[in-house]
């Protein structure tokens, strides 16, 4: 254990007291001995904090000690040795502290021998110390002068005990340490107990027992357990408690009156339960509060004006309840005030004009509330406070001079309704280093007079800014600037791109109405540029290059065209690489050829042709590859299947043949999870090898209780880009703004794949849409698709597949989306469970399927098979609409739930309203691309 340890739980005066010992001299000389002036004997032995470590050998001389009273280990290093047996021999102990010296296993029975013990201190490393039961019920019937008892971080995993033999009892300490089981009255019957912290047991249930009147508590913590139910009024008969401390636990119901009885109350902690109500005006009463911490409850109303009494009131918490009102003008008076949170909740009106008094706040959070008018200029005149959150309010406007301030650094007023020009009386703030100015109505800056000398972090997005702000030409120091989502257009102006920002970080300008081309940038440290969303245009400078620092690059969606520069592919640090829906041309740059940093690659939508580039294989990290809608000329690279990290392999719409040939390497594809081969020429059969690599689609153990999350990249100043994809309906483009973790689809349709169906792809069980239509396969459906129980859409429509429906399909109990329509399917259709849920067009095309939903009976044919022909070409757009599944759910899902988007597919289906939807589409999906005629054709047929 290093030196640092010891030095940090001793204070600074950890060194061996063992040095001193001499053999030549009386022991009772020796550091940390103390010895019976009267008998010589050894009464006392402190060690703690001397650096010992390495095994405690069971027959060590310590145990011949027997008249030795005090025994302290604490703060040293035995974590390869065990409590030897040895300590039971020492009966005449009173006191023993072996707390953080790292003793493992199991605690001896030997222990409940010291029957003399009047303080015991077992506090280990996290669980690294177990205390059976029978042991733990021993020691509290054996040790009946026993005054202190520390266990916190033991592992006793027992029922709490409801007879303790000690009336003695001062301080008992059993936090973490997996109690269970009812919180009963004995407990505060001890008559001398002080201090009672059962904190962080979450088997620990029960109600708060109704306490004795003449209880002596001091401090009360059961934070963090099961304990549920009212507070009780008999709360009040703890008149001498100082700290009352049940946060995160499960209380509910009102804060009784009586609470005004803890005349001697310093720290209320209650935050994290279910409170209710108002807030006591009989909280008023307790003058010696220092504490207040009440967020994360139920209380209602308002806020009561009653605390200009409290006055030691240092710490002051309402925050995410749902108070209404109007900011308590008595909250000004507390001059002892440090913390102040008042955050989400619905307060309303504006600020006090005056607030003098307080001055030594440290921490101010009002946001997320509904305060509106002018803020005053005292807010940002608080001569200790650092940081100002007011973000998520109604605030129209500043004061017009603002006092300097020093001491303020952090000001976040996003998302209110500041309007006009730039707020110039900020300019007083000389030390601010964040300015949060995102989602108001800014327009822009009234000149170039605006200085901030300290300046690094300024996010002016979302609001309505039509130039560059000028007052960037006078501020030296960004590293994060973010003017993204305004109305800025034209060109990029000569004086920004020319700025000298030599420590800037973070660009974001997308999502505005830039044009010309993209200058160079004279900004030699950039990690993150995002200009996604612009009509930027010409060819991408090679002085992109130079940014060795840069990490990530989205230029999506506008109109950069020619071929991309080949050094992009040698960019050591470049993570993400964004460029889909331009006009890029020519070949794939040699992506990863001396670099191995990229996660993300996305091109989807540009012109590219030509073969992929070999050095894709250098891209050891890559975990998503999407080169979709393009006009690549390629065989299956097979060989990606060595990236081990690939999780996303989007290679649809280009022209890529060919069969799909199988990995002859180890690892095949381990972590793939999305693989979209649809729109090509591929052809031969499906690979029935390559499904059995896909080992990320094979539901592995703990994964259905597998948190959700989302593929991203997270970097410094809140910059971030998350993972998409583009998805096809109906001929168009529709973009899935995240990826979740746990998502698996495989869609091959829209090729010339032929033969079965491999009945391997029943070992896929986590997979969620598989999408084989429009193919050329022939055979029945395998029954062993049934065992993929987690799938929740199936197409196998426009194929040539024979034979009945299995019966065994209706295992699955996910599946929302059923399409087995133009295929020459057979017999009777089921109909139980899932299946009792999809319509007509599920079947459509399979002439001699019989049963609901379709009007045939079964024991009836029909000779004459003959398909009706289609009308128009709107007609046909509508019946294919029906004919094929294209993933319509997975953008129902994302945008939805999979709950509504079941919901919307299943009426879309009963009322046969294609049109609808798409008009519904068109409206909540701007950013979508129609696909090319010719595509959409070709798979109609």
């Amino acid at each position: 254990m290093s030196k640092e340890y010891f030095s940090y739980w001793c204070d600074g005066a950890s060194f061996p007291k063992t040095k001193s010992w001499n053999e030549s001299r009386d022991c009772c000389t020796w550091g940390g001995v103390t010895c019976d002036m009267l008998t010589g004997h050894v009464i006392a032995l402190d060690l703690s904090c001397s650096q010992l470590g390495g095994n405690f050998h069971p027959n060590n001389s310590l145990f011949q000690l027997h008249h030795l009273q005090t025994l302290n280990l604490a703060y040293n290093d035995f974590s390869t040795s065990s409590i030897p047996n040895g300590i039971g021999r020492l009966t005449n102990l009173r006191h023993l502290n072996l707390s953080g010296s790292s003793f493992e296993g199991k605690i001896p029975t030997e222990i409940s021998y010291l029957s003399n013990l009047v303080s015991l201190h077992l506090s280990p490393s996290l669980y690294s110390l177990q205390l059976d039961q029978t042991t733990f019920e021993t020691m509290l019937h054996n040790f009946t002068n026993l005054e202190l008892l520390a266990l916190p971080l033991v592992d006793i995993s027992s029922p709490i005990p409801v007879n303790i033999s000690s009336s003695s009892l001062r301080y008992v300490d059993l936090t973490v340490t997996n109690l269970r089981g009812v919180l009963r009255e004995s407990f505060f019957l001890q008559p001398n107990l002080e201090n009672l912290k059962l904190g962080d047991n979450r088997l620990l249930k029960g109600v708060l027992p109704k306490i004795h009147p003449s209880n002596t508590l001091l401090k009360l913590d059961i934070s963090f357990t099961g304990i549920s139910g009212e507070l009780p009024d008999s709360i009040g008969t703890l008149s001498s408690l100082n700290h009352l401390i049940l946060h995160g636990c499960d209380f509910s119901g009102h804060i009784p009156d009586s609470i005004r009885n803890l005349t001697q109350i310093r720290e209320l902690w209650f935050w994290g339960n279910r409170f209710t109500g108002h807030i006591p005006s009989t909280i008023s009463k307790l003058k010696h509060l220092t504490r207040l911490d009440l967020p994360s409850n139920s209380f209602s109303g308002e806020i009561p004006d009653i605390f200009s009494n409290l006055q030691e009131l240092r710490y002051f918490d309402l925050s995410d309840n749902s108070f209404i009102g109007p900011f308590p003008s008595s909250i000004l008076s507390l001059t002892n005030l440090e913390y102040l949170e008042l955050s989400s909740n619905s307060l309303s009106g504006p600020l006090p004009s005056n607030a003098s008094m307080l001055q030594k706040l440290t921490f101010v959070d009002l946001s997320n509330n509904s305060l509106n008018g002018t803020i005053p200029s005292w807010v940002f005149s608080l001569p200790l406070l650092p940081s100002l959150s007011l973000h998520h309010n109604r605030f129209s406007g500043l004061a017009d001079e603002l006092k300097k301030n020093p001491a303020l650094e952090d000001v976040d007023l996003n998302h209110n309704q500041l309007s006009g020009s730039f707020p110039q009386s900020l300019v007083n703030l000389t030390n601010l280093y964040r300015l949060y100015l995102s989602s108001n109505n800014i327009t822009g800056d009234a000149g170039t007079n605006i200085t901030f000398p300290s300046l690094e972090i300024l996010d002016l997005s979302s609001c309505e800014l039509k130039d560059f702000p000028h007052l960037l030409r006078n501020v030296k120091t960004l590293r994060y600037l973010d003017i993204s989502n305004n109305n800025i257009c034209g060109q990029i102006p000569d004086w920004f791109s020319g700025m000298r920002w030599d420590n800037l970080w973070s660009l974001n300008i997308s999502h505005n109405l830039l044009t010309g081309y993209l200058p160079q940038l004279h900004f030699h440290n950039l990690g993150y540029l995002d200009l996604k969303f612009n009509s930027l245009q010409g060819p991408l400078p090679s002085s992109i290059c130079n940014k060795s620092s840069l990490t990530l690059l989205d230029l999506s969606r506008n109109n950069f065209s020619n071929s991309i520069p080949t050094c992009l592919g040698s960019m050591a640090s470049l993570m993400v690489l964004d460029l889909r829906r331009n006009n890029f041309t020519g070949s794939l740059p040699p992506l990863c050829a001396q670099s191995t940093s990229l996660s993300t690659i996305v091109i989807n939508g540009n012109r590219f042709e030509g073969p992929f580039p070999v050095s894709l294989l250098k891209c050891n990290g890559l975990e998503v590859l999407d080169v979709g809608n393009n006009a690549i000329n390629d065989t299956f690279p097979d060989w990606l299947g060595t990236l081990e990290e690939l999780q996303v392999l989007i290679l649809k719409s280009n022209k890529l043949h060919g069969p799909i040939s199988t990995c002859q390497t180890k690892f095949c594809f381990p972590k793939l999870r999305i693989l979209d081969l649809s729109f090509n020429e591929f052809s031969g059969s499906l690979p029935a090898k390559v499904f059995g690599n896909f080992k990320a689609m094979i539901k592995l153990e703990g994964k259905d209780t597998e948190e959700i999350k989302y593929m991203e990249l997270n970097s410094l100043f809140d910059a971030s880009y998350e993972d998409s994809v583009s998805l096809v309906i109906k001929g168009e483009d529709i973009e899935l703004e995240r990826i979740s973790t746990i998502m698996t689809t495989i869609d091959l349709s829209s090729n010339h794949f032929e033969g079965i169906i491999p009945k391997t792809l029943k070992d896929l069980s986590s997979l969620w849409l598989l999408n084989l239509s429009h193919n050329n396969l022939i055979g029945d459906i395998p029954m062993e698709l049934g065992q993929l129980n987690t799938l929740e859409a199936l197409d196998l429509s426009w194929n040539r597949l024979t034979g009945k429906i299995p019966q065994e399909l209706t295992r699955m109990n996910f599946l929302a989306f059923l399409n087995l329509s133009q295929n020459h399917l057979v017999g009777s259709i089921p109909h139980v469970l899932q299946f009792n849920t999809f319509e007509n067009d599920s079947y459509s095309g399979n002439l001699d399927l019989c049963g609901p939903p379709l009007s045939k009976q079964c024991g009836t044919s029909d000779s004459s098979h003959v398909p009706q022909p289609l009308e128009s070409e709107e007609d046909e757009c509508e019946s294919y609409f029906f004919s094929g599944f294209t993933w319509e759910s997975v953008v129902i899902g994302y945008s939805f739930g999979l709950i509504v988007g079941t919901v919307m597919w299943s009426l879309m289906f009963k009322y046969r309203k294609p049109k609808w939807f798409v008009e519904f589409f068109d409206g909540i999906m701007p950013h979508k691309r129609r696909r090319p005629k010719k595509r959409a054709q070709r798979r109609r047929t």
